[in-house]
């Protein structure tokens, strides 16, 4: 049987005109898909600049269908899932980006670290830290090694602080020495004595210049018996750290009392007093002042130095009024007026407390306490 050459002549142009047609159908579905995309993504960003969050959502789940494989689309949903506090929803996406196979590995890395704030922002620390642990040697290590700071100080793991503190500190990332002193000042407490002075002879090396592993040395010595040498140790302190006398002078005091170096105390306080008059290093003074009318005189001093209510109550309240029968209900109205200018204030959130803090209750900040009460700020 021969074969029509007319059957190819007209087979050969309607081939090409329907594998025409279906590239046409095929362009024409691509822009659809193109066009819809990003306008839902220009959408779900108008409501977000005008703080329409729900709808913003709305818009970028739509957009994600139309494109599944669009990261940068994940991104946006999962950090605003985060933000409106639907965390469970926020995992999810971020765990979707991780499985995908095709993910950069810049984009995998940022979507742990978006899953790690996912489970901080849920209270989830256990799962949080193992994320967390995962981004090392990634361009988000410092920040995850600062969050896992911010892990173990609220679980009140201090040697894990101590350590990722270290590798901060080795990194360059900031001066993490006295938080160090801090932690090793936390492991202190409530350790054997022996263990406690070893902890807290590491914390005086490890910051010199920091005040609290020596305040705890001096008292942990007084607690064995050994005044004089917390005397010697806080004295030494206030020679190296002239600024933490007010935080000194109490300690100081009692320590004098305890191994009968008075006068040499008395010295030292006043020294300090006239360099930096201070409520703290006045109440050192006026302890060890043996005359009690020379105590009160202190008082007057001081209020004409700085005006000072405080000091001001105290001198009034061992004065001989004319109606001394009123003495106790102005006395403590007086008090009562003083109370609040004796506390100590955070300096970064202001929370006041009547007792000083290394680290503030409020914002959970270290050294944020000036070592000054409320009326001397």
């Amino acid at each position: 049987m021969d074969f029509d050459l007319t059957w190819l002549l007209w087979g050969l142009p309607l081939a090409f005109a329907l594998g025409w047609f279906a590239s046409r159908l095929d362009l024409r579905q691509l822009r659809i898909e193109n066009r819809q995309a990003p306008k839902a993504y220009f959408r779900g960003l108008n409501f977000l600049l005008n703080e329409q969050q729900d709808q913003a959502i709305d818009a970028f789940i739509e957009a994600v269908q139309n494109d599944p494989d669009t990261s940068e689309l994940h991104f946006a949903l999962g950090n605003l899932f985060r933000r409106r506090g639907e965390y469970e929803r926020a995992v999810r996406v971020h765990e979707h980006l991780l499985s995908r196979a095709d993910l950069s590995r810049a984009d995998r890395h940022r979507a742990q670290h978006a899953l790690a704030l996912d489970f901080l922002k849920a209270g989830l620390l256990d799962r949080a830290e193992e994320a967390l642990r995962k981004l090392e040697g990634s361009a988000y290590e410092e920040q995850a090694l600062l969050a896992l700071l911010a892990i173990y100080e609220r679980s009140r793991d201090w040697p894990q602080a101590r350590e990722i503190a270290r590798k901060l500190d080795a990194a360059g990332s900031g001066q993490f020495a006295a938080r160090q002193a801090h932690y090793l000042c936390e492991m202190a407490t409530g350790a054997a004595p022996a263990e406690a002075e070893q902890l807290l002879q590491e914390a005086t090396k490890v910051a010199p210049a920091a005040p609290r592993p020596r305040i705890e040395l001096a008292a942990l010595r007084r607690r064995a018996g050994d005044a004089r040498a917390a005397f010697e140790l806080l004295r030494e302190l206030a020679d190296q750290v002239p600024s933490a006398m007010a935080l000194l002078a109490k300690p100081l005091a009692e320590a004098a009392q305890a191994c009968g170096t008075q006068d040499q105390a008395m010295q030292l306080l006043r020294a300090h007093y006239e360099q930096s008059p201070s409520l703290d290093v006045l109440e050192g003074i006026t302890a060890l002042e043996t005359d009690p009318e020379a105590a009160r005189a202190w008082y007057v001093r001081h209020v004409q130095r700085e005006p000072s209510l405080v000091a001001a109550a105290k001198w009034i309240a061992g004065e001989k009024l004319q109606h001394e029968e009123f003495h106790p209900e102005v006395q403590r109205a007086l008090d009562n007026a003083v109370r609040p200018l004796t506390r100590y204030r955070c300096a970064a959130c202001g929370f006041e407390s009547k007792q000083y803090f290394w680290q503030c209750p409020g914002c959970q900040a270290w050294d944020s306490y000036p070592p000054r009460r409320v009326e001397e700020l």
